[in-house]
């Protein structure tokens, strides 16, 4: 008996020594099985320098880069209206150390293109949104127009002589343009660019007559003077200029449009990881001076959960769709 009690005694402690040694082993809510980050993670930034993405990314990446203890590197990939970049992200090694900022144009192409090489919400690790802006038109000072009512009647005075810029073919700032043209019914001729920093150049010297697009990158042209802004297209007016009224105020009731930026992982990324990621983003958009700064560029922080943007998704894709088969809107035409 007493020889049994030392055995049983020893087992007891052998036992307690692995369900210890699990314990101290085992994944914590948040943290990675590997010490998750343990080096660079790289953010792809699939739009084109000066836009409204590249602002976004370059606010939250020292931020970032401070709460996870580890760089975060920009790589800026442009092309085939994000399609590039993102596609890059959705085949990228589900290991955290590569995210994607995603914009609005994320759901966009879902009902622009026949065939894309990703599946927007299947081939991707929802995060959390991180902003959501209105959009604004702008119109250049000499133009004469300090209303969408005046603009549209400009447009109908001259039919087809008006042109307007956007960011690229199938972009928020072209789909809310189509959506004014269709309610209000004007004609105006679409000059599509890659990206909305040298649609705001070509504004700014005159080249065409109209842009709508984020408030990030041309708040501060509207304020200096060198832009006018006559409305944004969210149902409230923007904190970060509210003497700027609404499109549905100004004439066309019910009209919305938005443009949002989302941080992915390629899908199949770890839960503890996305988990990491999740909390040290919603803790950098709760910091006062990083939501105030954005706030000031007209973008609203919107941290969410993973469940929560994916169903967003959803609906967003529903809705567009239904506007680009109204507007009839091809890609690259």
């Amino acid at each position: 008996m007493k020889q049994f009690k030392i055995i049983w005694s020893v087992l007891c402690t052998a036992l307690c020594s692995v369900v210890c040694a699990i314990l101290v082993l085992w994944p914590k809510p948040g943290v990675s099985a590997d010490g998750y980050p343990n080096r660079p993670i790289r953010l792809i930034i699939p739009f084109a320098p000066g836009g409204a993405t590249d602002v976004v990314a370059r606010i939250l990446g020292s931020k970032l880069t401070e709460k996870l203890g580890q760089q975060i590197v920009m790589d800026i990939r442009p092309g085939a209206g994000s399609v590039l970049g993102t596609d890059i992200g959705a085949k990228a090694s589900p290991d955290g150390y590569t995210i994607v900022l995603v914009a609005t144009a994320h759901v966009l192409n879902t009902g622009l293109l026949a065939r894309l090489p990703y599946d927007a919400i299947t081939d991707f690790s929802p995060i959390s949104m991180v902003v959501e802006s209105p959009l604004i038109f702008l119109v250049p000072p000499n133009l004469g127009v300090n209303t969408i009512g005046e603009l549209i009647a400009t447009a109908k005075a001259k039919p087809g002589s008006m042109s307007y810029g956007s960011a690229g073919q199938g972009t928020s700032g072209h789909l809310a343009t189509e959506l004014l043209k269709l309610r209000a019914g004007i004609q105006m001729i679409h000059v599509p660019y890659k990206g909305a920093g040298q649609a705001l150049i070509d504004l700014l010297g005159g080249q065409i007559q109209m842009l709508c697009t984020s408030t990030v990158p041309s708040l501060p042209h509207v304020r200096t003077g060198k832009l006018k802004g006559i409305a944004v297209t969210t149902r409230t007016r923007s904190r970060a200029a509210p003497e700027i009224p609404t499109v549905a105020e100004s004439g066309l009731p019910g009209f919305q449009a938005t443009t949002w930026y989302a941080l992915l992982a390629p899908a199949k990324t770890p839960e503890p990881i996305i988990k990491t990621l999740h909390l040290a983003l919603t803790q950098v958009l709760r910091t006062p001076a990083v939501a105030e700064q954005l706030i000031a560029q007209g973008a609203e922080p919107m941290p969410n959960s993973p469940d929560e943007l994916r169903h967003f998704f959803k609906n967003e894709i529903e809705i567009w769709t239904k506007v680009i088969k109204q507007a009839n809107i091809r890609p690259n035409t």
